[in-house]
């Protein structure tokens, strides 16, 4: 039994992955297959046809010719495999993006130094890039398909070269073990932001506000702009204005005041305003059904943090 178990494991290292697997991947010689191109099936046809002729004709130099054609054939398609071999896939990057976007995925790529390779080429599901190494490495950048909100699986990459003379093409398989965050998608059209100002609308401290709260002295770290240049002349020391901003002017988007629309119809119009929200600057909160408010903020962090509560979201029902 321990001997056939190795000889299976064997032989599932001649195979491609038929199952994910964590980064790095090295692509070692039993990971890589070849075959000929177009091309090169022409030319394995025409020497042969000139192989025939020279033994039919007994033409010496048309025969050491051949066979010379035919080593210089034969020494490419190594050359060929050795475009692949011992190169790594140190990782994969993807940005998230709205769902019905491409994503693009960054694929980091490193080689032993000491060969040039040229012509590699990255593919996944209809995308291609070039693949461009150096003395430390490269990457590549390619499109990825986007369905549905959520996590997301990236299928098999292929690396591929057809490089020097293009007689054959190498090529070999990675399947990373990672996912990616894909965005709701916004809704196109829809109402404006919901208003939170009003008689509840209560003060607070905002280094942004504009209105002016209280009057203190100067502490170490507060910006030059909040200094109240004339009441400092008076007082002979440095005054700071503390300034405020209204409460009501936090943007509370709730899922509760959208009972009238479907589960994925409020995801949607979520992500709208959250997008929108972000575009006029205003501070915003997120309060999704069982879970604790996210914000007030705003930025790329504040917005990446709510897209990503509503994308991980559970279906309806």
């Amino acid at each position: 039994m321990p001997a056939l178990t190795g000889l299976l494991r064997r032989i599932q290292g001649w195979v491609r992955p038929r199952h994910p697997e964590p980064l790095p991947v090295r692509l070692e010689r039993r990971r890589i297959y070849i075959l000929p191109t177009g091309f090169g099936a022409f030319v394995a046809a025409l020497l042969g046809t000139m192989a025939i002729g020279a033994l039919n004709y007994n033409n010496n130099p048309a025969l050491l010719l051949c066979l010379l054609l035919v080593g210089a054939a034969l020494a490419s398609l190594l050359w060929t495999q050795l475009q692949l071999s011992a190169m790594e896939v140190r990782a994969i990057q993807g940005e998230p993006v709205a769902a019905g976007l491409p994503m693009p995925l960054h694929v980091h790529v490193e080689a032993p130094p000491g060969r040039e390779r040229r012509g590699l080429r990255v593919d996944i599901e209809g995308s291609a890039a070039t693949l461009s190494l150096d003395d430390t490495g490269g990457e590549a950048t390619v499109a990825l398909a986007t369905v549905r909100r959520g996590w997301l699986t990236p299928p098999r990459l292929r690396i591929s070269t057809s490089r020097p003379l293009g007689l054959a093409r190498a090529w070999s398989w990675v399947w990373p073990q990672t996912r990616f965050l894909v965005y709701p998608a916004p809704e196109p059209v829809g109402p404006p932001l919901p208003s939170n100002g009003g008689d509840a609308a209560e003060p607070r401290l905002d280094p942004a506000g504009e209105e002016l709260h209280h009057l203190r002295d100067w502490r170490s770290g507060d910006a030059p702009r909040t200094i109240a240049w004339k009441a400092s002349a008076r007082r002979d020391v440095l005054i700071v204005r503390e300034l405020e901003r209204p409460r009501g002017d936090d943007v509370t988007l709730d899922w509760r005041r959208l009972g009238g629309l479907d589960h994925e119809a409020r995801i949607r119009r979520l992500a709208r305003w959250v997008d929108e929200a972000e575009r006029q600057a205003l501070r915003y909160r997120l309060q999704l059904p069982g879970a604790q408010p996210i914000g007030p903020d705003r930025g790329a962090a504040h917005r990446h943090a709510c897209l990503r509560a509503l994308a991980l979201l559970p279906e309806a029902g």
